[in-house]
């Protein structure tokens, strides 16, 4: 495959290597301590990536602490006779508890009626019990608290009655009413999931496809290196804003899940306001690329698209905007411009992305020093993380929304699920190299460097404080990757021009909201350079709530903070040659 390199301007695009990080472990080699790695990567294999030696650390101290406070358990003891109490209430026809309001699993009306209502509300008891039991007792460590509660509830999900056929009214309704064809039905369903994780491939026709349902928007790839493809998209009105926007997806997914069907598509839309649109389509690595680092993610993907996005633009500044892991990523390489006086940002916008890790939800129960020393040993051996191993790890974190319910739909009562532009994108996963997962992994999530001031760029740390240009940033109300009030956190980290919408859905969702949307609406608040905090409880009481999409007042940002409209600016250019039409080559790597 061809590659452009991008031109040598000054020292921008030196590739630098990062400084050895104090908490990272020395590399073991020789002896039999070296079959360690081996052993623990065929661990990985049947745990999907997770350390059993963190379960058992943190079931040991549950238990220990556990076992030192006998009233503590003469409580639990009285709180389970209260349950079995409540339940003979059930049996004779009260309704004593409601399931959770994200919990769907029971929401079918053949619930409420005998037996199957006493079958629920005796689940749920028992549900609520084993969640209080694992809420304690004092004294066990936060981390590990956490993780035995989180793996109760796993296992309590199991047992739930929804999964069990003749426990489940809808599967029994759906037997009798159909001859048992959605047993026949569920089978065939069964096979072919089957044959899709073995094959990789789509196992029935209809499936959309990339280059011709997704991914669409018209666009040239203006620069290919060993790391990203940058897609420029052909404009589609007489003039445009002068500066560009330029997107950083994340690295662990497809880009274009901005870029989805042609109605929901956020650079199509974006290109149709006048904007010239520029995005980062990140390769899928292998293990001949188990060494590059995050600091190479920095160089040859952020700095390398900004300076070909100015240079195309006739050195126009850039609108940069980073989704989930990308927008941590593009805040680091921003606070580096700032801080080494770099002004060619017009502004920053942040979707999902986290720049302060001490709350960042669920996730943290995977990444601990057992866990990661773990999965370092794993990525060592394979070179890379795989997408299966991160996708599994998602999926539990909505274990019956994305398990057991589908699992139920299409198994139990032989509804295929129709495939949808979202479903297509969210299949469609992305390898990580070993070491730079495992730095990001420790420096971010496990140590909290960029929010604390330690994170080395070129050997000196970087600040978020530093970045001066305006921040538009965006959370999600139902986010379980990155909860809102963790994005929120970048408040406390900049004192600049800030302003912050949440928004309604999840992650996703949240993000490919387009305008005509149904059921959408959003909370949005500017704070000026050097304005007071506000906590965010207060501020999401305080915000102006509006109905509809998020994207029009974004564009509207952009716009009072961008110059004057001019002709667009061509395809590349002589320097960025244009190597290929949209979506380019390596979205389709798998």
């Amino acid at each position: 495959m061809d590659s452009i390199q991008v031109p040598a301007q000054g020292d921008r695009l030196r590739l630098q290597k990062v400084a050895a990080h104090p908490t990272d472990e020395p590399e073991r080699s020789g002896g039999l301590g070296s079959l360690d790695k081996l052993f623990h990567a065929a661990e990985g294999d049947v745990t999907s990536g997770l350390s059993p030696v963190g379960q058992g650390v943190a079931w040991l101290d549950w238990a220990v602490h556990l076992a030192n406070q006998p009233f503590l358990r003469a409580e639990l003891a009285t709180a389970a006779l209260e349950q079995s109490q409540r339940f003979g209430q059930a049996v004779l026809g009260s309704t004593v508890i409601s399931p959770l309001p994200n919990d769907h699993r029971f929401v079918s009306p053949l619930w409420q009626m005998p037996p199957f209502s006493a079958i629920e509300q005796g689940f749920l008891l028992a549900e609520e019990w084993w969640d209080r039991a694992t809420r304690g007792p004092d004294g066990v460590a936060r981390a590990n608290q956490r993780m035995v509660n989180f793996t109760t509830r796993q296992l309590v999900d199991v047992l739930s009655p929804s999964n069990v056929p003749w426990l489940n009214p809808e599967v029994i309704n759906a037997t009798i009413s159909s001859g048992g064809l959605n047993l026949q039905a569920g089978w065939r369903n069964f096979l072919m999931d089957i044959e899709e994780a073995v094959t990789g491939q789509p196992a029935q026709s209809g499936e959309l496809k990339v280059g011709r349902d997704l991914a669409i928007t018209p666009g040239k790839v203006v620069l290919r290196n060993r790391l990203i493809e940058l897609i420029q998209y052909a404009p589609t009105t007489a003039q445009v804003r002068r500066e560009p926007v330029l997107i950083v997806p994340a690295w662990i997914m497809k880009y274009y899940i901005l870029d989805l069907s042609p109605q929901n598509s956020l650079i199509r839309w974006l290109v149709a306001q006048g904007y010239t649109v520029f995005s980062i389509s990140w390769c899928n690595p292998g293990a001949e690329m188990r060494d590059v680092s995050f600091e190479d993610y920095r160089t040859e993907g952020v700095i390398a698209a900004i300076e070909a996005a100015t240079s195309i633009c006739g050195g126009a500044k850039v609108h940069a905007t980073g989704y989930c892991l990308g927008g941590t990523l593009l805040a680091l390489a921003a606070a580096a411009m700032a801080r080494d006086g770099d002004e060619r940002l017009a502004s920053m916008t942040l979707f999902c992305a986290q720049t302060d890790f001490t709350e960042a939800g669920e996730l943290q129960l995977f990444i601990t020093e057992d866990q990661l020393a773990f999965l370092t040993d794993v990525m060592r051996v394979q070179g890379y993380l795989d997408s299966r191993q991160m996708a599994g790890t998602f999926q539990l974190l909505r274990s019956n929304d994305l398990i057991w319910s589908r699992a139920i739909k299409s198994y139990l009562l032989g509804e295929r699920e129709h495939p949808n532009d979202l479903m297509a994108w969210n299949a469609d996963g992305t390898r990580m190299p070993a070491r730079m997962h495992s730095e990001y992994l420790r420096r971010l999530f496990l140590d909290n460097d960029l929010a604390e001031g330690r994170f080395p760029v070129a050997g000196k740390p970087v600040s978020i404080g530093d970045i001066r240009a305006p921040l538009f940033v965006v959370g999600t109300e139902t986010d379980h990757i990155a909860p809102w009030r963790s994005v929120y956190k970048i408040h406390l980290l900049n004192e600049g021009d800030l302003t912050f919408v949440l928004t309604s859905g999840g992650h996703n969702a949240g993000v490919v909201s387009e305008p005509g949307h149904p059921h959408r609406h959003f909370r949005i608040s500017h704070r000026e350079a050097g304005g007071r905090y506000l906590g965010p409880d207060d501020w999401s009481a305080e915000a102006e709530r509006r109905e509809g999409s998020w994207w029009p007042a974004w564009s509207e940002w952009l716009g009072v903070r961008s110059g004057d409209l001019i002709r667009p600016p061509d395809m590349g250019s002589k320097v960025y040659r244009p190597v290929a039409d949209a979506p380019g080559d390596y979205i389709h790597e798998h």
